[in-house]
């Protein structure tokens, strides 16, 4: 949510993904510096100055750091480091279609001089073709009148270099080169200066720019998305496991009080409220494909009875749901928790929305897991899968599974 980089006004925060939602034509580019170790990438778009990304390199310690942003295409940025500038440095489009764009403006000391070169490069054979110079544009207008021209224009007043990242050729399916080969640009710098090379101080507010987005955000839809997204599926290396299907539907407070309900789902069986309380329900761990043994509802006036009743009324071996609805102001049932679970006992005043999946017994699984929202807000959908029928919870042992997988492995082996 704190990326800058890819954002614009009209972007909507969705918090409980802790994520946000955007408009826009995205791309990378792909920097590489030479004999630069430990330096630290700092890159700011110029319509927020001041959320600037730090970035470390991909082997920070070798001689060539590598970084790798994810930029907005066709807006304008400016790169800095922590140490002096890279006297080389690379800047590949990744991800760029033919015409993308995006102007970067590059850090350096007032007194430098520059050989910028373009080119494609050849991932397999390491060889570079269509190498054409940059020559040095005498104003940022005339750099701008021409942004397709090899230009470069270095404002030594500021100390930043800027050029036009622009593809000019067309990108095989999803391949993230052009069908010409990765293009590239290659920065030589001469100066005999050792400063750090960090000209945010001057280069704004002079480049700023009023934030603002290249593509309209689509209009949100006010129901339910039919048909969207996707269910979970269970990959296991061991499939003769059974595992119990859950799904929670936690919604925000607007959404309860424009009337959706809250819901469990077991193996594809709904258990639905409307009203502000908690739901619990218990199942067997030990039965597949499952059995419900306790359905309990807690109205919001009798959450205080809680706290007894999970730790007093759930029998071992038996798997806890738990999801609230609503504001619920005396949640005291941390040690509970610990009780069925949780590592350790949490805050749970003054949220939106929780959701816990507990386990009734000598053994912790890994599954068991608490997720709350802030005041008002929900959770959404939540899917896990839940093995059943475990030795570590207690159960009694199942009846043999027919494994043909290891019939054949036997046989095979005899054979060897």
């Amino acid at each position: 949510m704190d990326n800058y980089l890819i954002r614009h006004p009209n972007c909507v925060n969705v918090t409980r993904w802790n994520a946000v939602v955007c408009s826009g034509t995205y791309a990378q580019v792909y920097v590489q510096t030479w004999n630069t170790p430990n330096l630290s990438m700092i890159i700011t778009r110029d319509e927020y100055p001041s959320h600037p990304m730090v970035l470390r390199g991909i082997n920070q310690r070798a001689i060539s750091p590598q970084y790798q942003p994810v930029v907005m295409l066709e807006k304008g940025y400016t790169i800095h480091w922590n140490g002096p500038a890279p006297r080389i440095t690379f800047l590949y489009l990744v991800n760029f279609n033919k015409d993308d764009w995006i102007r970067v403006g590059l850090c350096y000391p007032s007194n430098t001089s520059f050989q910028v070169t373009f080119g494609f490069l050849q991932r397999q054979s390491g060889s570079l073709s269509r190498i054409e110079e940059y020559e040095p544009a005498q104003s940022m207008e005339e750099l701008q009148k021409k942004p397709s021209s090899r230009k470069f224009y270095f404002d030594s007043g500021t100390g930043l270099l800027f050029l036009y990242l622009r593809a000019h050729s067309h990108r095989d399916g999803h391949s993230y080169c052009s069908s010409q080969g990765c293009e590239r640009v290659k920065i030589q710098a001469a100066t005999d200066s050792k400063d750090i090379s960090n000209c945010m101080a001057k280069a704004y507010p002079q480049y700023y720019k009023k934030p603002s987005a290249v593509k309209r955000m689509p209009a949100m839809l006010t129901g339910l998305c039919q048909g969207c997204g996707t269910h979970q599926m269970v990959f296991s290396s061991d499939p003769h496991k059974s595992y119990l299907p859950v799904q929670f539907q936690s919604p925000s407070k607007a959404e309860t009080q424009r009337g959706d309900p809250s819901v469990i789902s077991v193996n594809g069986t709904d258990f639905t409220f409307r009203s502000a309380g908690v739901l619990i329900l218990v199942v067997d761990a030990c039965s597949v494909p499952f059995r419900l043994t306790e359905k309990k509802m807690f109205l919001a006036a009798d959450v205080s009875q809680m706290e007894e009743y999970l730790k007093a009324s759930i029998p071992p071996r038996s798997i806890v749901l738990l999801s609230t609805r609503g504001e619920i102001k005396q949640m005291n049932i941390s040690d509970s928790l610990v009780l069925l679970g949780l590592v350790k006992p949490a805050h749970l005043y003054s949220k939106g929305s929780i959701v816990f999946l507990g386990f009734s017994g000598n053994f912790r699984p890994s599954w068991t897991k608490l997720f709350t929202s802030p005041a008002e807000q929900g959770l959404g959908v939540l899917e896990q899968y839940l093995p059943l029928q475990m030795e570590d919870y207690g159960c009694p042992r199942a009846s043999s599974v027919h494994r043909r997988d290891l019939e054949l492995l036997q046989q095979a082996l005899k054979v060897l």
